[in-house]
């Protein structure tokens, strides 16, 4: 992993200063490329303010996202029908609270194993933020493993780049994303970042952690050369 990070600096600092700065201004809250997960946590008050309901076929009438994840949605989905392939949205955000009680109730159902490797304790889903979105092919197919290898699933994982989307936990991630292979769970970054991110084939947490280290290299750089 410090192999793949040092190499990603060092990509970062090639394309110099003011587009590093510019990045890094996505990786604060609100911000495309904001991490969550069980190291870094967000408050049970934070609601994004631009929540929408995006025009796509959806499992219930309560699935939001942030506006400009939602309109890519809507993109990916025209898309992937277009091709002859139906996507259905089933989860978009959801509040700290709405986490915990899914937490409390799978934890309750399959037990603590299950959850910490599937299941986000509240303040560290991605969901709150409005970003992330589960995936399905039909409104009863549920959220399984298998949909990685339907033709659905496998249009999403090779085709969501195209909008702005990368899959964020893949089952090679595991050790680093700390969760287990979710083919059903997308999260927006920009299309820009979803493109570099397929590309280098490293988890955002790689991603994220190379970014704001060639951040601090420039300033680094600055306070010796003022």
């Amino acid at each position: 992993m410090l192999k793949r990070i040092l190499s990603l600096i060092l990509i970062f600092l090639s394309l110099g200063q003011e587009s590093v700065r510019q990045m890094e201004d996505q990786l604060s809250l609100g911000g495309n490329l904001f991490l969550v997960n069980k190291e870094y946590m967000i408050g049970a008050d934070y609601v994004p303010d631009d929540l929408v309901m995006p025009d796509v076929k959806k499992s219930s009438s309560a699935v939001l996202m942030r506006k400009e994840a939602a309109q890519a949605l809507e993109e990916m989905f025209a898309a992937a029908k277009e091709e002859k392939i139906t996507l259905v949205a089933v989860s978009g955000y959801r509040s700290y609270q709405t986490q915990r009680a899914i937490y409390n109730r799978r934890r309750k159902a399959a037990g603590k194993a299950h959850v910490e490797r599937f299941v986000a304790v509240p303040g560290a889903s991605e969901h709150q933020l409005g970003l992330a979105m589960d995936v399905s092919r039909s409104k009863t197919a549920g959220l399984k493993a298998s949909f990685g290898k339907t033709k659905e699933g496998i249009w999403l994982a090779e085709n969501c780049y195209r909008f702005g989307f990368i899959l964020r936990y893949r089952q090679e991630w595991e050790d680093v994303t700390g969760y287990g292979y979710e083919p059903w769970h997308i999260r927006y970054v920009g299309k820009e970042h979803a493109l570099r991110i397929r590309e280098l084939d490293v988890p955002l947490e790689e991603y994220v952690e190379a970014l704001r280290l060639a951040g601090q290299e420039y300033r680094q750089n600055e306070e010796g050369n003022p």
